[in-house]
């Protein structure tokens, strides 16, 4: 019990800690949004009071925001200095100085851009070209990835659906993952539609029905894939472990787990995040809510690498049985070889990422999961379907019966013009 409780408390810890945190891109944006506010409301109290004392008549410079910094009301002849805002401060600490005059506040003594941004302009020119170049590279690629993707997830259900005969427990969960596949290849597409077609809007303040949507669908997308690939493992581990298993029974276990989970899950986080931290498009990942997301998400991952070491355990140990005869040894050897084949397709690399917070490795991290993650939808519609050899044997019957039909009817037209 005492590691249980701990880990509830841990689990309400790092919810609840970082809910108030904000991506280090919009943490300028925001930071000068919140001083605005702050100088607005000072701004009405000072206007308050100057009209209930109207007749003074030194009224000086009254408070006003520039964009970056709120100047306090001073008389005719001071002059306030202030430095950079936090999110700009550098190195070196440059000071800004105006003075009230009777025109007016006079214009700064060292421009923002002089002093907040001028050292390093020319390399974060640069760097910033380079970040939009390496993006947009990503961009295009993940989306080739997951058109292929969504292409041949439809010939294979397409071919599943044709042969009734491979329908059975097995192909219905291929159905379902293939299903996850192309649901989550739309939602990018979707998302990417929704937040980042129009490039001048500025993404850390829009806060949108529509946007919001968009993001908890793709995350409903995204946990219905990792449960379903979740529900192929176990039922790989189900068929070498329980000779006589109830199929019907354990199929609808695996329904409830590959749709079930992710629904309560996304609905749970909707909640929250409508109720506690309604900020933007729901898509900041350094929140503490997108735990909620995660640890299912690690959860079914660690869970599958359990499953698969254990899957092949148990074949390395039924294989070197001496009552296994040829063909028994046979199928371990190919059971074997098709789990190693799709232990990488099943996200372990999340795990090596999840630990660390989410701009760390942000390039290598958008590699794996979008670039080299925009494929896995083909490479298992390529192990499951392409080259399974019960559709490719499928596909020959047909194949065989096409042209036997073909050279039957050639023979026939033949055979006419020779009698005629």
């Amino acid at each position: 019990m005492d590691i249980y409780h701990g880990f509830i408390i841990w689990i309400l810890m790092v919810t609840f800690k970082g809910v108030r945190t904000i991506h280090p891109e919009c943490s300028i944006v925001l930071h000068l949004q919140e001083k605005e506010a702050e100088c607005r409301l000072k701004i009405q109290t000072s206007l308050m009071q100057f009209l209930f004392n109207s007749n003074d008549t030194d009224t000086g410079c009254l408070i006003e925001w520039d964009g970056v910094n709120c100047w306090p009301a001073v008389s005719v002849g001071e002059s306030v200095s202030v430095s950079c805002p936090p999110p700009f401060l550098k190195s070196h600490e440059h000071i800004i100085t105006r003075t009230c005059t009777i025109q007016g506040w006079s214009r700064q003594s060292v421009p923002y851009y002089t002093a907040c941004f001028q050292d390093n302009s020319t390399e974060q020119e640069d760097t910033a070209g380079q970040r939009r170049e390496f993006f947009a590279t990503v961009k295009l690629m993940y989306t080739v990835g997951y058109g292929v993707s969504i292409g041949s997830l439809c010939i294979a259900v397409f071919i599943f659906c044709i042969f009734r005969k491979l329908l059975c427990t097995r192909t219905y969960i291929h159905l379902n993952l293939f299903s996850t596949f192309i649901l989550r290849a739309l939602a990018v597409f979707v998302k990417d539609a929704v937040l980042f077609a129009d490039e001048t809007v500025n993404h850390c303040t829009v806060s949108t029905i529509l946007c919001k949507a968009a993001v908890a669908f793709f995350q409903y997308c995204v946990l219905a894939n990792f449960c379903w690939l979740l529900v192929e493992g176990l039922y790989l581990h189900t068929l070498l472990v329980f000779t006589f298993a109830l199929k019907r029974t354990f199929f609808w276990w695996y329904t409830l787990i590959g749709w079930g989970t992710p629904s309560v899950t996304v609905i749970i986080w909707t909640f929250l995040k409508h109720k506690y931290e309604n900020q933007g498009c729901w898509d900041d990942l350094d929140s503490g809510y997108w735990w909620i997301i995660k640890i299912p998400i690690l959860t079914s991952v660690l869970v599958n690498f359990l499953v698969f070491v254990n899957i092949s355990r148990i074949i390395v140990v039924k294989t070197k049985t001496p009552e296994s005869n040829g063909g028994d040894r046979q199928l371990y050897r190919r059971l074997a070889k098709s789990t190693l084949l799709l232990i990488p397709l099943f996200g372990v690399h999340y795990i090596v990422f999840a630990l660390f917070p989410e701009h760390v490795g942000l390039e290598a991290r958008l590699f794996f999961e979008l670039v080299l993650g925009s494929f896995q939808g083909f490479v298992v519609a390529l192990l499951y379907c392409f080259l399974n050899s019960e559709v490719q044997n499928e596909i020959s019957k047909v194949i065989a019966k096409y042209k036997s039909r073909t050279e039957n009817s050639t023979f026939q037209m033949a055979t006419q013009d020779f009698t005629a």
